[in-house]
């Protein structure tokens, strides 16, 4: 009897982890996309002409698709099944990077990109609630710091792998990465992921609740990227947005079945958690859009060079993520949630002292800190989420914890670069004016609107087809681009230390971690077990 029991626990053990490797893959896909295409950025706009708007679209456009319909692909896996629900969303995924990788125009890309969003959106959040159906809660957290140590071994990698495609081949390369893959992760899902779904009765879907939200993201994320209105423009967007916000509350409130349970926000570590998530997200993928067109436009970095120079702070990503995994499981999420924001917040005070020509040796030691910290940000603040919610609304958590994810990189990318383009807008006249620009030649540079709007990307096309400037013109003009560019750099560096800084304060609301008995923990293996007979 004991030989069967030992085999069986063998299986169990050999279960757990193809399901991991599989939920992994997945979540490695997702992950790349997001920093190979901040190392294409200069190289699409290029190619395709893409203004500063266009380049925050192809981040924004999958981004955002991603953060208004996971908490849909979450309640999808809870109804539908949710293995199923993945291999459609890696199948889908994989597809729509093949689209991108065909684009021939700035719209074409952004239109993929939010098919890769939505595709996305059925496989991240299933990620989740397959771990949670699948390992019990003693190893819950060592599973979430392996997925988590997976996406940022994705994140660390894809500036190299991004560079080294971009240089030597061509930017659609960095999307056909995803077709095997995607091809990898689809097929071990089929042939080791249990199928799990919520217990109980099949509930209709709030398709206007869902429509409600993605309407208010919408706009929120429309509103701030679109830089050079009138203030009454912003104001506007603003207003409807939060009129759509409050009416996706009342009608949660009021819906037999919510697409959002607003229970769920009675436990103050997940609600807490979700901001922090959001937060820790904005500082990551805002210092991955500035840095990124920074060494590239400011220090002259290629492609390649720049990922290896971006290295340091996601390969440490990598390292922390099991590190937080272990933190948590010791101390709750309270404490390590602090601690991940506290690292943040140096980061961003060192960043906020580079120059024009600061060397890469000031660069690295903040970029490190900024990796530490996320790592640990991201499985802690997991933690706070999925594991604090009933288990029948697993899905959903892991939808909600996602779409944190997703908000907050999309409010990183909108509010840095937005900031970024208005000051250098703002500035670079008089930067100009004190580097002794002639009038006639200041008001030609001012003129091209892609120099305003991304800052200095476009500089050396333009001044080649101008007539009226000579080299010492030329170095004039850029030496005042780069200022009028890093003042902008600046500006988000200190109100990301800021938010970091709030934030570590707000993750000591979190209350403090009680530990499950064993008597808890055999309850959740039994649940688990009548969880996948009814499947």
């Amino acid at each position: 009897m004991s030989g069967i029991d030992a085999a069986d626990t063998s299986r169990s053990r050999r279960k757990q982890r193809m399901t991991l490797v599989a939920v992994a893959l997945g979540v490695v896909m997702v992950s790349l996309d997001g920093t190979v295409v901040h190392i294409a950025n200069p190289t699409i706009a290029r190619d395709l002409g893409a203004s500063m708007t266009g380049l925050q679209w192809v981040t924004n456009g999958y981004l955002l698709a991603l953060a208004v319909t996971l908490i849909v692909g979450g309640k999808l896996g809870d109804r539908f099944g949710r293995r199923r629900i993945f291999v459609l969303g890696v199948a889908g995924f994989a597809l729509a990077s093949l689209g991108c990788a065909l684009s021939p125009s700035t719209s074409a890309l952004i239109a993929f990109r939010v098919l890769q969003g939505l595709a996305g959106a059925c496989l991240v959040p299933n990620t989740l609630a397959i771990l949670r159906s699948t390992f019990p809660p003693a190893e819950l957290n060592r599973a979430i710091g392996t997925w988590g140590a997976a996406s940022a071994f994705a994140a660390a990698a894809g500036p190299i792998v991004g560079g080294t495609l971009v240089e030597y081949l061509s930017w659609p390369a960095i999307f056909v990465l995803n077709a095997p893959i995607g091809l990898a992760a689809g097929a071990l899902a089929h042939r080791w992921v249990d199928e799990s779904r919520a217990p109980g009765r099949a509930d209709r879907f709030d398709l206007v609740g869902a429509g409600t939200l993605a309407g208010a993201l919408f706009v929120s994320v429309w509103a701030l990227t679109s830089t050079g209105r009138a203030w009454w423009y912003l104001a506007t967007g603003v207003v409807v947005a939060s009129v759509l916000f409050a009416g996706f509350v009342i009608r949660q409130r009021r819906f037999p079945a919510p697409l959002l349970p607003l229970s769920l926000f009675r436990s103050r570590a997940l609600s807490v958690g979700v901001l922090l998530i959001v937060t820790g997200n904005i500082a990551l993928y805002g210092v991955l859009f500035s840095i990124g067109l920074y060494m590239q436009n400011v220090n002259g970095y290629s492609p390649l060079e720049t990922g290896v120079r971006l290295l340091p702070l996601m390969a440490v990503f990598m390292v922390s993520s099991p590190l937080g995994g272990r933190l948590t499981e010791r101390l709750g999420s309270r404490w390590p949630l602090a601690l991940g924001m506290a690292l943040l917040a140096a980061s961003f005070f060192g960043l906020a002292g580079l120059s024009t020509n600061s060397p890469y040796s000031r660069q690295w030691p903040w970029l490190i800190l900024l990796g530490a910290g996320m790592g640990i940000i991201v499985v802690a603040g997991t933690e706070a989420i999925v594991g604090t919610a009933p288990v029948q609304h697993s899905g959903v958590a892991g939808g909600l914890q996602t779409t944190a994810n997703q908000l907050g990189g999309v409010l990183g990318t909108t509010v840095f670069g937005t900031v970024i383009a208005t000051i250098v807008a703002r500035t670079l006249p008089a930067q100009l004016h004190r580097a002794g620009v002639p009038d006639a030649v200041a008001d030609q540079v001012l003129a091209h609107k892609g120099l305003a709007e991304q800052g200095i990307a476009p500089l050396d096309a333009h001044l080649n087809h101008s007539a009226q400037t000579d080299d010492l013109a030329t170095a004039a003009i850029t030496r005042a681009t780069e200022h009028a560019f890093m003042s902008g750099v600046h500006t988000v560096m200190w109100v990301g230390a800021g938010i970091a800084l709030l934030s570590a304060l707000l993750a000591l609301l979190i209350p403090a971690r009680r530990r499950e008995s064993a008597g808890t923990q055999e309850a959740h293996t039994r649940q688990q077990r009548q969880s996948h007979e009814r499947a």
